[in-house]
């Protein structure tokens, strides 16, 4: 019964977050220079008045603000995103196309950046207790510091120039090889390949950071009073590291993963677009630089969502693995 106080109070504080977003971009998009009509109707090469005064009727820009507020929200009830102007087509259509390849790419990155930071911050709070191995944590420490200082766009063209144009072990651009018309496995092979370059750049920024607070959480908690008592039973080193440090220190690595998430769908967008990667982060910055506001502003609604999404997953798995935390009480908010 608690937890299902905690889930619904979490759900609904989501639901707010999400209107509250969806009102504030409906007002930023409409605060943008630039008459859609007139760019479209420029763009077509009649930018008459009269065909730009039709195209603000089609696309209900002649009606109040606040109409079009209402009336975008009754369309995001029944998922109902409007219309491209650029592309003549349901916004809807458009993010339902790009989603997969976007969720692709963010849960590749994901389980590369958290898989490896944990497991390296766990080896450097381990080294750090062993004289001999203290240079095994100066090593990860450092090469962790480098990674977070790193630009991604240049970490990006680095690892395109090196693996892609020197060595040729990688493919620098797109999804799959285009006109290879690959079925079954091998184009399973072919997509991976097109995806080493991009996961690791978007994942190691994330990696870093996963690294230095798994390993900062770790020496905290194994100075504490309950490792020590297991340590004096005669528990073994690994089952104190695995049972008693580990568990707590992950915490804060969980809730960061949360946010981790929410942020990659906008590191996406350079990274994706560096590597001409067919995503929903291309796709927005395509839809800015043709002033495409309905698409844009279905994009934002989708990553905003998901990005709430993924802070109440986090709140109900940090629920689980501490369940002293109430509805009222701490944790990563939606």
């Amino acid at each position: 019964m608690k937890f299902l106080s905690f889930f619904l109070s979490r759900v609904g504080k989501a639901v707010v977050v999400v209107l509250g977003v969806v009102i504030i971009n409906f007002f930023l998009i409409r605060l943008a220079p630039g008459d859609p009509a007139a760019v479209l109707a420029g763009q077509a090469g009649a930018s008459d008045a009269t065909y730009v005064q039709q195209l603000t009727v089609e696309f209900g820009l002649d009606k109040p603000v606040m109409t079009q507020l209402w009336l975008y929200l009754k369309g995001v009830v029944t998922l109902d995103l409007g219309f491209s102007y650029r592309n003549r087509v349901p916004v809807i259509d458009l993010i339902l196309e790009r989603l997969p390849a976007t969720f692709l790419l963010m849960s590749c990155a994901f389980i590369f950046s958290i898989v490896l930071g944990v497991l390296f911050g766990v080896v450097a709070a381990r080294a750090r207790y062993d004289n001999r191995k203290r240079w095994v944590d100066s090593v990860v420490t450092s090469g962790a510091l480098l990674l977070y200082a790193t630009p991604l766009f240049w970490l990006s063209l680095m690892g395109i120039l090196l693996f892609s144009v020197f060595l040729g072990w990688l493919p620098a651009f797109g999804m799959e090889t285009v006109g290879a018309n690959l079925t079954g496995w091998a184009r399973a092979g072919d997509i991976a390949e097109h995806l080493v370059l991009p996961v690791i750049t978007l994942g190691c920024f994330f990696m870093a950071v996963y690294v230095r607070l798994t390993r900062a959480s770790m020496l905290e908690v194994i100075g504490m009073e309950f490792v020590k008592t297991a340590r004096a039973k005669g528990v073994a080193p690994g089952r104190v590291i695995r049972a008693h440090v580990l568990r707590n220190a992950l915490l804060p690595v969980i809730t960061f993963a949360g946010i981790q998430l929410g942020q990659m769908a906008g590191g996406a967008v350079l990274t994706e677009t560096v590597f001409a990667w067919p995503g929903i982060g291309r796709l927005m910055f395509d839809a800015l630089l043709q002033r495409d506001y309905q698409l844009l502003l279905g994009i934002f609604l989708v990553t905003s969502v998901l990005v709430v999404v993924f802070n109440v997953i986090t709140d109900i798995i940090y629920r689980l693995v501490d369940p002293r935390i109430s509805a009222g009480g701490q944790g990563a908010g939606a």
